[in-house]
């Protein structure tokens, strides 16, 4: 059989500068950063003392206090946002065929601080071991995917996907691919991280992999800036409904992109430092348009994996250059991440929502926080520097690496 046709019919978005899709994308526009001190816990003897937490979230606006207790936050996160998604997509939850559906989730870490405080509490006691009976169930990644089915009935393919700050990315892939082969009609992708923890900044500041402007915090996301110095924590959730396109049409839904291919690939290098020439990102960006059917010139944007490391922008920006050669000067290149800081698991699905309103609205978010150029970055490349451009974007891409040299890439397009 021919793959199908795959495109995206719902959005939601819960992030450090919008709780919702709407306050996501005018936060975007009009250049907000997330950061700020962190508030969730003292950080005062912390190398790093901000990060881009959620900003007013309460959960029991969404949920009971029984459901509170049972849910970490990076599941409550994904259910919030994926709420959004399903009300946005205006699907009729009567009128489908739910064994049809399917939830794949990503999650670099899953329910960290769950794991986190049951460890301090036990350290605390005496010994006994008294843990919490949701104490697993809170913690493993999978729980969202999961949980999301059991909400809504969706009796389709179910699972998480763990690559490190590629996870919902891949996950979006792995959606695309089921839908494209039959597998299911519609799919609920996405990804959700709630890594602002006690856990969290003390291992990412242990590994020097944080920004330490801690007497300037909204300025600390400043990929391909020279002074950069680490990534900005960040946390939130992107859900996405990827549906099949006769399916979609069939039911009249409004359709926000076409899903047009996904790349993956290996750095095979390091465990947390890029390949210095972007050997994996050139491999992923290649990937991912072959499968698409596109060649490099019909690239208008790049949503950057730009985290605001001394290698990891240069790796990538080079990447770029290799792929798409001459042409890479006429792409508007971006890194939200500048805004949102990074939401590592949550990223690729994040990261892809801004690709696909600046396909719908023909606009192109800012990359914020730019003061001193590198003079190992190409200044002729149009990093979107300051303010959001306007252009007619037929196709986006969006890039995500994690850790372990996890690469993956997916290409959206207009809609004919």
């Amino acid at each position: 059989m021919s793959p199908r046709r795959v495109v995206v019919t719902g959005l939601g978005a819960l992030t450090p500068i919008g709780n919702t899709l709407p306050a996501y994308w005018e936060g975007l526009l009009s250049g907000t950063s997330g950061a700020a001190p962190i508030t969730y816990f003292d950080a005062s003897k912390f190398k790093t003392q901000f990060a881009c937490e959620l900003k007013g979230f309460d959960p029991l606006a969404h949920f009971d206090r029984k459901e509170v207790r049972k849910y970490d936050r990076f599941t409550q996160y994904a259910l919030v946002a994926t709420q959004e998604a399903i009300e946005d997509s205006g699907l009729d939850l009567d009128r489908v065929d739910k064994d049809r559906i399917g939830v794949i989730w990503g999650a670099g870490i899953g329910g960290l601080e769950t794991f986190q405080n049951e460890v301090l509490n036990f350290a605390e006691g005496d010994g006994t071991p008294r843990f919490n009976p949701f104490f697993i169930p809170k913690m493993i990644a999978d729980i969202a995917p999961g949980i999301i089915s059991i909400q809504y009935g969706f009796a389709g393919p179910n699972f998480a996907t763990v690559s490190a700050c590629a996870s919902s990315a891949n996950a979006l892939i792995d959606a695309l691919n089921y839908i494209r082969w039959g597998y299911a009609d519609l799919m609920v992708s996405g990804g959700s991280e709630a890594g602002v923890t006690i856990a969290g900044m003390g291992g990412f500041n242990a590994m020097h992999a944080l920004s330490k402007r801690n007497d300037d915090p909204q300025t600390a996301s400043r990929p391909f800036d020279k002074d950069r110095d680490g990534f900005v924590l960040g946390e939130g959730a992107g859900s996405l409904i990827l549906e099949e396109y006769e399916h979609a049409k069939a039911r009249g839904a409004k359709i926000y992109a076409e899903v047009l291919g996904g790349g993956l690939s290996a750095d095979a290098h390091h465990m947390t430092a890029p390949h210095p020439e972007g050997a994996g990102a050139i491999k992923v960006m290649q990937n991912c348009l072959r499968d698409a059917g596109l060649k490099p010139e019909d690239v208008d944007a790049i949503n950057m994996h730009g985290t605001s490391t001394p290698l990891g922008d240069i790796a990538e920006s080079k990447a770029v250059k290799a792929v798409f050669g001459e042409h890479a000067y006429n792409i508007n290149i971006n890194s939200t991440k500048s805004m949102t800081g990074h939401l590592l698991g949550a990223a690729g699905a994040v990261e892809a929502i801004a690709s696909i309103l600046a396909i719908k609205h023909g606009i192109v978010p800012p990359t914020i926080n730019h003061q001193t150029p590198d003079d190992e970055i190409d200044p002729r490349l149009n990093f979107t520097f300051g303010k959001a451009q306007k252009r007619t974007v037929n196709v986006a891409l969006s890039n995500t690496f994690g850790f372990g040299g996890h690469n993956a890439c997916v290409v959206f397009g207009k809609i004919d």
